[in-house]
Parts: structure tokens; C-alpha cells; sequence
């Protein structure tokens, strides 16, 4: 049998400025994954990530 669903669910969060900048220094997307408990932070999250691409803390949103 499947177990239930709980709160926690796993998330990727991606970086926003290696999305939108075409002339970046190398091609790629900085991504990582973690847990949310959904029950208390129902919206999407945004945290201040390292992004090995842009070689700089970046902010990283949730995605789907």
C-alpha cells in the first residue's frame, strides 16, 4: 500500500538571474532541492543560494 501524504513535500529551487540572462559566463541553470512543510508555508519560497554559474549569492525560487 501507498503510504499517506504528509506536510513535507520536496521543492527544487531554481536560480532567477541564470533564467533570465541570456550572456551568462556558462550555460546552465543553478538548481537545488530541499523539503517544505506545506501546511505552514503554503506559497512558494524564496531563499539567497550560492549559484555556481553567476558566482555569486543569488536568489533561488521554488518551481514546479
Amino acid at each position: 500500500m501507498a503510504k499517506a501524504k504528509g506536510a513535507r513535500i520536496i521543492i527544487t529551487l531554481e536560480c532567477t538571474e541564470c533564467r533570465t540572462n541570456p550572456a551568462q559566463r556558462s550555460p546552465g541553470v543553478s538548481r537545488y532541492t530541499t523539503t517544505k512543510n506545506r501546511r505552514t508555508t503554503p506559497g512558494r519560497l524564496e531563499l539567497r543560494k550560492y549559484c555556481r554559474y553567476c558566482n555569486k549569492h543569488t536568489i533561488h525560487k521554488e518551481i514546479k
